[in-house]
C-alpha cells in the first residue's frame, strides 16, 4: 500500500454501510474517506456523511455513464480506491480503467449464488429464503464490467432457521455487512 490511500463510497440510498466506514477510518493513520457519491438526490446517507463532514457529490446518468466527468472529479480529490455500498448503477469501463482492481463491492448473498442484474436489497433476501436456503451471508469483490463477478475478497455467512422471513434474513446479513466490510475493506487496501 502507498503511503495514505483516499476512499470514495458510492451509494444509492439509506447509507447505513456508507455510515460504518466512514466511522472505521475516522480516525485512521493512513487511510481516509474523501468523498461520498451518489446517484440519488433523496439518498439519507448523504445526511449521513454531512454529519461526519464527508464532501458529497449527487451526479446524474449522463455523467457517470457517458461523460468522463466523474472520474475527473475522483481524480482532482485524490481518490485512490472506490468502495460501493448498496450502489445500484453498473460501473462504466472508463471508472473502471481509471482505478484497475480499486473498487470493490458489497453484495447480501453468497455469490455466485442470488447475484447479478436485478438482485439487490430485498430481491435478494427473497430469493434466498424461497429457495429455502440453509445458510447466506455477504460478498466482498472487485468490480469488473459486470454485476456482482468481479473476483471475491472474503465471504462471511450465516444460517438461516426455518422461521426466518426475508426481513429477518435482511437483518442477519446487515449486522454481518457493518460488521465485516469497513475491516475488510481495510485489509483490502492494505495489501493492494
Amino acid at each position: 500500500m502507498s503511503s495514505s490511500a483516499c476512499l470514495a463510497i458510492f451509494i444509492s440510498g439509506s447509507g447505513s454501510n456508507a455510515e460504518k466506514i466512514i466511522e472505521h477510518f475516522q480516525h485512521h493513520e493512513s487511510i481516509k474517506v474523501g468523498l461520498l457519491l451518489s446517484n440519488n438526490g433523496a439518498a439519507y446517507g448523504l445526511q449521513r456523511a454531512a454529519r461526519y463532514n464527508i464532501p458529497t457529490l449527487v451526479f446524474t446518468k449522463t455523467q457517470f455513464h457517458e461523460s468522463d466527468e466523474i472520474v475527473t472529479i475522483l481524480k482532482a480529490a485524490g481518490i485512490t480506491h472506490i468502495v460501493l455500498a448498496g450502489f445500484l448503477w453498473l460501473i462504466p469501463d472508463n471508472l473502471i480503467a481509471a482505478f484497475p482492481l480499486r473498487i470493490l463491492n458489497i453484495h447480501p448473498a453468497l455469490l455466485p449464488k442470488f447475484g447479478g442484474k436485478g438482485m439487490y436489497g430485498m430481491r435478494v433476501h427473497e430469493a434466498v429464503c424461497a429457495a429455502r436456503e440453509i445458510e447466506t451471508g455477504i460478498t466482498i469483490h472487485e468490480v469488473n464490467a459486470h454485476y456482482d463477478e468481479g473476483k471475491i475478497i472474503a465471504q462471511h455467512k450465516c444460517t438461516i432457521e426455518k422461521t426466518d422471513t426475508p426481513e429477518s434474513i435482511a437483518q442477519k446479513v446487515q449486522q454481518l455487512e457493518h460488521q465485516y466490510y469497513p475491516v475488510e475493506i481495510e485489509n483490502w487496501i492494505r495489501t493492494s
